[in-house]
């Protein structure tokens, strides 16, 4: 990966192996994102949602990137920096710089429903680490919605250079578009992914591709490269999995896939419970199906 803006092409947010006593398995998750790469996806995100990091400890954390980036190189590895004061928030920013990362990903404020004045002052806060900043909009997590308006802002201001888009509304691509055309928009959700590249998306932080990066990589490239032909029959064929991305129990959703395919996706720590007999056999089935198809 050679593009200055290392925030674009498939980067996995990526799942954090954990053994049966919960603690992390590093060796494990180094292996996990070597094997990402080779499989064609750009990069990894770690400690995002998917990766647990709200019940990961100081040191846990720190060491998820610290993995990484000696597993891929840090010019592939994006991490997530939220947390509930912008201080701390950037001071795992500057961690990132420090392990070697090119960009990091930050949610606006999640410990309350911020306003407009305190979203603005966090970027700027973060930003000042000095790492490209790419916003991530997750107004069903956060009840913060960073708006194309108040992206657009952020983007004038200097405090963040690409938005993961997880609102759900591809509408906001276009409207982002003619207020922001510089800023970068990312795929947030697995399962609006054709509709955004279609809309001009630079980039998608994907769940799914941790079971399934070798399909998942191609109908990327074949969305953004406007194959049309390729893109909609894989799409339709990969989406009964790619849905469980938008769904609260997407990280049991892709572990499970995780586990039927051979890798480790393994257990997740409280308050995650399994998943509901129902959705194990829903996700079972999804991915048996995929594999039929010839998708992993």
């Amino acid at each position: 990966m050679t593009d200055h803006r290392p925030w674009r092409g498939v980067l996995v947010a990526t799942a954090l192996p954990l053994r049966d006593d919960l603690t992390v398995d590093l060796d494990r998750y180094a292996e996990h994102c070597s094997w990402l790469v080779a499989n064609g996806c750009d990069g990894v995100v770690p400690n995002g949602s998917l990766g647990e990091y709200q019940v990961l400890t100081p040191e846990e954390r720190a060491r998820v990137v610290e993995t990484a980036v000696a597993a891929v190189g840090g010019e592939r590895v994006m991490p997530g920096v939220a947390a509930y004061g912008s201080a701390e928030a950037r001071r795992w920013a500057e961690q990132a710089a420090g392990a070697g990362c090119r960009a990091v990903m930050l949610l606006p404020p999640n410990a309350y429903r911020a306003d407009e004045r305190s979203v603005l002052a966090h970027y700027a806060e973060v930003a000042r680490a000095g790492l490209p900043v790419v916003a991530y909009n997750n107004p069903v997590d956060t009840k913060v919605d960073l708006v194309p308006e108040l992206l657009a802002r952020l983007y004038g201001e200097g405090c963040i250079q690409a938005v993961k888009e997880f609102s759900g509304d591809v509408r906001r691509a276009y409207r982002l578009a003619e207020l922001a055309p510089g800023l970068d928009l990312l795929a947030g959700a697995d399962d609006v992914l054709l509709e955004l590249a279609v809309a001009g998306a630079k980039g998608w932080v994907a769940g799914y591709p941790n079971a399934l990066p070798r399909s998942c990589v191609e109908l990327y490239r074949a969305a953004t490269g406007g194959d049309l032909a390729t893109a909609l029959p894989l799409y339709r064929r990969l989406h009964p999995l790619l849905r469980w991305d938008s769904r609260v129990e997407f990280v049991q959703a892709i572990k499970l896939s995780m586990d039927l395919l051979g890798r480790h996706g393994g257990p997740c720590r409280p308050p995650r419970v399994p998943l509901a007999p129902e959705q194990e056999a829903a996700v079972r089935a999804a991915t048996d199906k995929a594999v039929a198809a010839g998708l992993a």
